[in-house]
């Protein structure tokens, strides 16, 4: 019975975006005796502002919730919110008491249909998605945990993720938002342009004759093919230090001394892809900053790898320790 649920209700991610809903969310039965002592599970739907429906999950402690501060949770490049690592982390997190959304975004995966209209599909993901217009999305679960009550959210981004939540809370400056988390996301600069010239010039080409959706083939010797299509490269290459370095380690007035709020950072010690060093510079960075972030913390998860499988307790401690250390403190 549980697993023909379970079935029902992944399948309606992909029903959901072209049938009309009403409710925010659907419930889904928990598995594990643990679990299900630990939290409340449910599947939810955020619509954003211009029509997509992003699918996720909501955690949320039994017993009294305490509805000061939600974490909302950003998945990396080609996955989704119901990786099997993110679930675990936010089912620890429910248990130290933060209730937790994991949600996708339009980037979810390599490629989806993220609405179906009558000239044209709309697809997402890493191949095909508009990365900026993931402020949306974000906009979206923000808005979610807001009708559920809860005064503030923390966004975390894990990975690729880091992007998605580092741009909402720069360019719009939402006072909800009470703290951002780089969760192994990487922040040194980019050795080079993020779309070599040539390879640009035909993405920009295929844009303007209405070929956005086309895939442009990686022109350096040597390199791997790819289909990421035009329109998500022409976007790519305009995003600027936004994407490049947002933290100004080499950029003058960053996108970060746009964000008010602490952050935290971390790396795992198990062949991520970031080290001790990259935080130190990070924290150096910062305090060369006029203005910026109110606070900033960093941390290695000892044995963790990139997605963290196995070492999701010692994750999610650190985040609830920082969030009850830091962002309710500073209330």
């Amino acid at each position: 019975m549980l697993a023909a649920h379970w079935r029902t209700a992944v399948l309606g991610l992909t029903m959901a975006v072209s049938t009309p809903f009403t409710p925010h969310c659907q419930a889904v039965g928990t598995r594990g005796a643990s679990a299900a002592v630990a939290a409340a599970e449910e599947l939810v739907y955020a619509r954003t502002d211009d029509g997509i429906v992003d699918a996720g999950a909501v955690f949320t402690p039994r017993g009294s919730v305490d509805k000061r501060i939600a974490v909302i949770w950003i998945h990396g490049n080609g996955v989704n919110f119901y990786y099997p690592s993110y679930v675990k982390l936010a089912r620890e997190l429910a248990q130290r008491g933060l209730t937790t959304i994991v949600g996708n975004t339009r980037m979810h995966d390599l490629g989806n249909i993220e609405a179906f209209r009558e000239t044209a599909n709309v697809r997402g993901g890493s191949y095909w998605g508009i990365t900026t217009d993931q402020v949306r999305d974000v906009g979206a679960w923000v808005q979610l945990a807001k009708d559920r009550g809860f005064d503030r959210v923390v966004l975390v981004g894990h990975s690729a993720g880091a992007t998605a939540v580092q741009i909402y809370t720069e360019r719009t400056q939402d006072s909800r938002v009470a703290g951002m988390v780089l969760a192994s996301g990487r922040f040194r600069p980019a050795s080079g342009p993020i779309v070599d010239s040539a390879r640009l010039a035909r993405a920009k080409q295929l844009v303007a004759d209405g070929h956005g959706e086309d895939p442009v083939p990686r022109t350096a010797p040597g390199s791997t093919q790819s289909p990421t299509s035009a329109a998500t490269l022409v976007d790519l290459a305009g995003m600027g230090a936004e994407l490049t370095d947002f933290y100004g380690v080499q950029t003058p007035n960053p996108p970060v001394a746009r964000v008010r709020v602490p952050i935290l950072a971390w790396f795992g010690t198990n062949g991520d892809v970031g080290t001790a060093e990259d935080l130190g510079l990070l924290e150096a960075t910062l305090k060369k900053l006029q203005g910026g972030p109110s606070r900033v913390s960093t941390a290695m998860i000892p044995q963790a790898t990139h997605m963290f499988d196995g070492r999701e307790a010692q994750v999610a401690q650190v985040l609830a320790d920082w969030v009850n250390r830091v962002v309710l403190a500073a209330r």
